[in-house]
């Protein structure tokens, strides 16, 4: 009864300092999960926005304007261009993209020219010269795919240690 008992009580305090120990981690995973959430509804709802050169608000978009836009709504400040937003974040793999992660092109030749927000499934949001804010495939072959350079993930979104 007596080796019953201490068996129980060792246990509940394993178990108890396991939760202790695993809680912190689970609400990072939380926190940055709907945090890119957030992200991908707002990058969803401003879908249809016109393309305006150098536009950063809702009355019309370029692409780097519709990530700042769209990140700054939940507290992120990142760099106004594409190449700004190239040289921040952390460096990512294609096959590890996570929701939320830019997406970088090369559009006119001369090195980065293009970001867009990935939003899982193998597509990213962006805002497009053609046809405004829309959803287009990563690696569409007639364009995109062809025009890939990069991504990068931003710490505020995902926990970088986390993603190791």
């Amino acid at each position: 009864m007596r080796i019953q008992a201490s068996m129980q009580k060792f246990f509940a305090i394993s178990a108890m300092a396991l939760l202790l120990f695993v809680a912190p981690f689970i609400d990072k995973a939380e926190a940055s999960s709907s945090k890119s959430a957030a992200i991908l509804e707002t990058a969803s709802s401003l879908k249809g926005i016109k393309y305006s050169y150098g536009g950063t608000t809702t009355a019309g978009f370029d692409c780097s304007g519709y990530v700042s836009y769209v990140f700054k709504q939940h507290g992120i400040s990142l760099a106004r261009t594409t190449s700004g937003m190239y040289s921040s974040g952390s460096s990512v793999d294609k096959d590890d993209l996570r929701e939320g992660d830019l997406v970088f092109f090369n559009t006119t030749g001369k090195g980065v020219s293009h970001v867009g927000i990935y939003i899982g499934d193998g597509n990213f949001a962006h805002a497009s010269t053609s046809k405004g804010v829309r959803v287009d495939e990563l690696d569409d072959p007639h364009y995109w795919g062809k025009r890939y350079i990069g991504a990068k993930r931003i710490s505020e979104v995902h926990d970088v240690a986390s993603a190791r």
